[in-house]
């Protein structure tokens, strides 16, 4: 059988395939659950410093191709989450920690608390496009992206992963201060700000405006920036955006990606999608006479 395990910045996961931070990722008896529904490894919910309420009612929206969704990073704080990764990590699982803050400081030390804890890994939230003064706005700016980075760096013996998203539009560049700066991987992409507005009431459907699109629609788009990412950097990348069949994985691996994330096509196909991408890889693997997924990561170069 051709081997799926992979290694992501010293980060051994079993298949290649993640669950992407969001509303899965809330509990330990959920990510525990998706992980042995077939995940390679888990990313929480993306956690703060400080206990957060999130947005309002409407928080979500379903438009042609895919969601927009403005939760407001709601979350009960990293001191109390640290709860959570530590009953997940009593159960075997790989889990991954995304993290959000206000300023390096806050980023640093949410981290801390979440790798104490016993995360394996963090992931940086830097493209949350719809929570002002954090995510996008701060990804927005390499000097920032930066300063985050290695602030975060300075604290953490994990590895430590940037999630970028589409606010800084120049992705070879940004890809290169984030690894520059310390980064160990890179994560592409998160949702793309975006809006869904009712005929009916003649307003915008969600209480906050804007949100983030997620689901197919914004495949093409991640694809490019996973491939303009490798192009630039050496350090390793894991895409994510609209994957939702092992074709789509596969794509994503050409491009450059070491591995992938799951999000929004959970809500249509239900925890099986893990295990169905992961039989799909070693099938194709076994018809293209391949024994590793490290054979196709970026193929689609002319490598």
């Amino acid at each position: 059988m051709p081997v799926l395990e992979v290694d992501v910045a010293g980060l051994t996961l079993r298949n290649p395939t993640m669950l992407a931070s969001g509303v899965l990722g809330t509990s330990a008896p959920m990510l525990v659950r998706v992980y042995r529904g077939g995940a390679g490894a888990v990313v929480t919910k993306s956690i703060g410093l400080k206990p957060r309420a999130g947005f309002p009612n409407p928080t979500i929206a379903e438009v042609e191709g895919g969601y927009i969704n403005a939760m407001g990073l709601p979350n009960p704080g990293a001191r109390e989450f640290a709860k959570e990764i530590k009953a997940v990590k009593k159960a075997g699982v790989t889990i991954i920690a995304s993290v959000y803050g206000f300023t390096p400081d806050e980023f640093a030390k949410t981290a801390t608390i979440l790798e104490e804890a016993g995360s394996d890994a963090i992931e940086l939230n830097l493209s949350c496009p719809h929570v002002e003064k954090t995510g996008a706005e701060i990804g927005s700016q390499p000097d920032v992206v930066s300063k985050v980075i290695k602030t975060v760096k300075g604290v953490t013996k994990v590895p430590v992963f940037a999630k970028i998203g589409t606010s800084y539009p120049n992705i070879p560049e940004l890809a290169r201060v984030i690894e520059k700066s310390g980064a160990d991987g890179i994560t592409a992409i998160n949702t793309v700000k975006a809006i869904a507005i009712d005929v009916d009431t003649k307003r915008p459907i969600l209480a906050n405006v804007y949100g983030g699109l997620s689901g197919p629609v914004i495949k093409p788009i991640a694809l490019r920036c996973v491939y303009e990412a490798y192009e630039s950097v050496s350090i390793p990348i894991i895409g994510v955006g609209g994957v939702r069949s092992w074709q789509d994985a596969v794509q994503f691996i050409l491009a450059g990606a070491s591995a992938v994330q799951i999000g929004t096509a959970i809500a249509k196909r239900g925890l099986g999608i893990f295990k169905e991408i992961v039989t799909g890889l070693e099938r194709y693997l076994e018809d293209q006479g391949l024994k590793s997924l490290r054979e196709i990561v970026g193929l689609a170069h002319g490598e």
